[in-house]
């Protein structure tokens, strides 16, 4: 196999040619809103973001085209330089593609719009392995005993044949090629009457078996949306999925981007909240907290909020960001819990964040600004004795992303951060003192705070963990 230069480029190639007739739905499935977006949004989204790609193209069902572009436009995608009606077949599709990509060599990466959670590991290593062969597939090994089975003249069907599972992949996408390797295959196919295909990696070992097709390692949740309960699996995948945080960025940059800016901070008096306003303070902000304790503010007071933001646009023209850090962390069983702890942590936990999005949006939208949240890792199940703390944040990450959706238009982010244990009060009043060290300080999760919040990032949930964290209560 001859090696290939790593300055070659390497072209994305998305293909959206599908129409949705097994998930049951009026339009194509990449087309769906999975948490918050588009599925086909969610799988450009990834490759936009790849420093190993540098281009994408784009094929759409026909009569779709207008909405891609709009996604396109909307999401700001400087790397989509080609939207196309796909073809017929997926092989007619796969031939567009290539004529398409150009003539020059490259290396193209196609992967199936309907697979969103493909990760930036798999993207990386599919165009690694192109430095070294024709072609690469993604797979993962099979879980379940796989069958070969012979249906009877009666229609029962029997099994022929048990495979050695351990020599068995489930394919995946996105499969990667040389250009000319691909190009070559295809015009040796289409001198055959005879030939179908419905996998591109299938046609090189078909005309070209003299190519190695190499197996880069995949992943359980590189999902393939298909059925109707792939669409419910991918949105609790997503719910579920922390995203990276934004590289961390120097003081020119946060200063740049925080300078003359204002933020509003709810919960702001101490813990978290007070590291994170006091930081972007040193930036250049100008730092408005509200809370209970040092301004009588009640976050779960709707009338209260409104008001705080409105004294915050009056002092200063304008609000860039806002922070919502307050929260109660009432720990018992819920049966031995009386009313009014029941409604403060519902109000605290879930309501106030709803006000303070509510009230917030049009500040925001002036500014073009972003809300940021904060949950905990108890929102990915509930457990005994946090069933309000659990729940109420587990309604903040939904809330997260359908506002991320709600608010695209109007161009207001919002994310959510996941913090590992801190040492804040809310935490010593609830557990006592901890072992020092096991826990994150409120200043690191500030310093992650900030960066999540003046990066152009929306609907994401961001984990901030110890670089040797076991994640616990």
């Amino acid at each position: 196999m001859a090696e290939l230069s790593s300055v070659m480029p390497t072209v994305a190639v998305i293909l959206a040619g599908g129409v949705g007739e097994r998930v049951g739905l009026q339009i194509p499935k990449q087309l769906v809103k999975i948490a918050g977006k588009p599925v086909i949004e969610h799988a450009i989204e990834v490759f936009e973001k790849s420093p190993v790609i540098d281009r994408i193209i784009i094929l759409m069902t026909p009569g779709y085209i207008d909405q891609i572009q709009e996604i396109v436009a909307r999401a700001g995608f400087t790397k989509v330089t080609t939207v196309i009606e796909g073809g017929r077949t997926r092989s007619e599709t796969t031939r567009k593609a290539i004529a398409a990509v150009g003539d020059d060599e490259c290396k193209m990466i196609i992967h199936d719009a309907v697979r969103p959670l493909v990760s930036q590991r798999i993207i990386a290593d599919s165009a690694r392995a192109l430095d070294r062969y024709e072609a690469i597939d993604v797979a993962i090994p099979s879980a379940d005993t796989v069958i070969a089975v012979e249906r009877l003249e009666d229609g029962d069907e029997v099994i022929t044949d048990i495979p050695d599972r351990s020599r068995l992949r489930r394919g995946q996408t996105p499969q990667g090629f040389r250009l000319s390797t691909l190009r070559k295959a295809y015009e040796l196919a289409a001198a055959d009457p005879g030939f179908t295909a419905t996998d591109d990696c299938g046609v090189v070992r078909r005309y070209l078996p003299e190519v190695p097709i190499h197996v880069v390692v995949g992943d359980e949740n590189n999902l393939k949306i298909t059925h109707p309960i792939d669409i419910h699996l991918a949105d609790k995948l997503f719910q579920l999925k922390s995203d990276p945080l934004p590289t961390e960025k120097t003081f020119a940059e946060r200063h740049a981007l925080l300078n003359g800016k204002t933020v509003v901070v709810f919960g702001g008096s101490y813990g978290i909240g007070k590291a994170t306003g006091d930081l972007a303070r040193e930036y250049g902000a100008t730092v408005l907290s509200f809370s209970r304790s040092t301004t009588g503010t009640h976050v779960e007071n709707p009338q209260q909020v409104t008001e705080a933001l409105k004294q915050a646009h009056e002092r200063t023209g304008r609000i860039d960001y806002v922070i919502n850090t307050a929260g109660l962390l009432r720990i018992g069983k819920l049966a031995e819990t009386d009313d009014t702890v029941i409604e403060e942590a519902l109000r605290v936990n879930y309501l106030a964040p709803v006000y303070i999005a509510r009230a917030a949006a049009p500040y925001l939208a002036e500014t073009k600004g972003s809300l940021l949240l904060y949950t905990s890792s108890s929102y990915t199940r509930g457990r005994a004795d946090y069933s309000l703390y659990s729940s109420t944040k587990a309604a903040t990450v939904n809330l997260t992303q359908a506002l991320a959706d709600e608010w695209s238009e109007q161009e207001i982010r919002i994310n959510c951060i996941n913090p590992e244990r801190t040492s804040t009060p809310m935490r010593w009043q609830a557990f006592g003192e901890e072992p020092p060290g096991s826990m994150l300080s409120a200043e690191a999760v500030a310093g992650a705070s900030v960066d999540v919040m003046i990066s152009e990032m929306t609907g994401h949930i961001v984990d901030v963990r110890r670089a040797d964290s076991v994640i616990s209560r």
